[in-house]
């Protein structure tokens, strides 16, 4: 959530650098007026509290005194019935304002570029040069049906539209990119973690997926409860609200989840195939960090993803995204793409983001400074898609006559 006081303080401000993302002018405007109604609602209760106190005094003095108090004591009976109308005024404004700031994206980092969609993200570089084919590089699916490893027709005869089943050496790469993947992020510094693969409501609150974006998770029928679309909301979320010791700062935790979504919005795109899937696995990074370290932090985790893909000798791309693709939690994010020959052009296959305080500020995550309480900074990357991963291993691995050489750095965790 973003912070309400530094709207209230500069609302001008913010409310432009809200609309760099697309936000309503309108909802802003909505959101100011109920800001204000607040205000008057604290006033008018803390008027009614101060004139409540000043009429117990004079209460304790009348009694000393052996004055008379039953004119004053109505009033007193009479103002405590108006306080508690106050307070519930300024409980219901305090609802609907928080109502419609849930509903308000992160305020994009000044550094982020303008633009309407992904067309007008920006590539920040290139790490290793495409392997040029002297055949025409067939696309994924092809070379899963010719070497068995992957059949999406009895994944849909299983689970419909957009679910597969791994065979032999597709299941067995899965299994070893997935150990690859952890041991590494653990020798960068980030301890693994295991969690849950469903959580409640307040714990996709926190992390913004909710309540935008229900319509695209997997909801348990007759339970508060949903499968997770990333392992980004219960690592976390891990730490909700809770108040963390300085010095154990910073958090660093990967984890392996498989993940689950909808993806309404991407009906007609990418249907077949491994590229979007309703279940897929990944490993994920999260960080949880002061203000101070959190664009060190940020940096750490882009090298980190790509350094994986550099070591499976995947070609791929670092590009920022602009306002106009930016995630609703996001302050900043740069995506990993890489290079798919099959289709001739580059993929995501990782986007890390910064979300400064904005997640923070929804799960009540603080950290103990000094003498005073300051909301984290929480930071969220894949590290990687593991299917993507395979997708993209096959493409840029693939020999003439169909057959795929697996990368040196996987040998080792395919005879585990």
């Amino acid at each position: 959530m973003i912070d309400l006081k530094l709207l209230q303080k500069n609302f001008d401000g913010v409310s432009a650098k809200l609309m760099r993302k697309g936000v309503d002018a309108a909802l802003l405007e909505n959101l100011k007026n109920k800001s204000e109604e607040l205000k008057v609602a604290k006033v008018d209760f803390e008027t009614l509290q101060a004139l409540q106190n000043a009429m117990s005094k004079e209460f304790g003095a009348y009694k000393r005194e052996g004055k008379d108090v039953s004119e004053l004591k109505a009033k007193v009976d009479a103002n405590k019935i108006e306080i508690a109308k106050a307070l519930d005024i300024q409980r219901e404004k305090q609802e609907e304002l928080e109502n419609i700031a849930m509903a308000i994206p992160n305020i994009p980092d000044d550094d982020v570029p303008d633009g309407a969609d992904e067309n007008d993200n920006v590539e920040i570089k290139k790490v290793l040069t495409p392997k040029e084919f002297t055949f025409s590089p067939k696309e994924h699916w092809e070379l899963a049906e010719q070497n068995g490893w992957i059949d999406f027709e009895r994944g849909a005869k299983l689970s419909g539209s957009r679910f597969s089943v791994s065979f032999d050496m597709g299941a067995k790469l899965e299994r070893a990119l997935i150990n690859f993947m952890l041991n590494f992020n653990e020798k960068r510094g980030y301890n693994e973690v295991s969690v849950p693969h469903m959580v409640n409501r307040k714990a996709l609150e926190g992390t913004g997926q909710l309540p935008k974006f229900e319509n695209d998770l997997y909801k348990i029928e007759g339970q508060e409860m949903f499968l997770i679309p990333t392992a980004e909301v219960p690592l976390t979320n891990l730490f909700q609200d809770e108040i963390i010791p300085y010095e154990n700062l910073p958090i660093k935790m990967t984890g392996y989840t498989s993940c689950y979504r909808k993806e309404a919005g991407a009906a007609g795109r990418d249907t077949r195939g491994m590229i979007r899937q309703h279940q897929f696995h990944k490993v994920e990074l999260v960080c949880i960090t002061q203000s101070e370290t959190s664009d060190a932090i940020f940096n750490d985790m882009i090298e980190c993803a790509s350094d994986i893909l550099t070591a499976l000798e995947l070609p791929h791309r670092l590009v920022q995204l602009c306002t106009g693709d930016l995630g609703f939690g996001a302050a900043k994010t740069v995506d990993i793409e890489v290079w798919l020959p099959g289709q001739n052009t580059y993929r995501e296959i990782s986007s890390i983001s910064n979300t400064r305080d904005f997640q923070a500020r929804r799960a009540k995550i603080r950290y103990k400074d000094g003498n005073k309480n300051s909301f984290v900074n929480t930071l969220n990357g894949s590290s990687l898609a593991v299917g993507r991963t395979l997708v993209a291993i096959m493409e840029n691995n693939q020999n003439k006559d169909g057959s795929i050489d697996i990368p040196e750095v996987l040998k080792p965790y395919l005879e585990m």
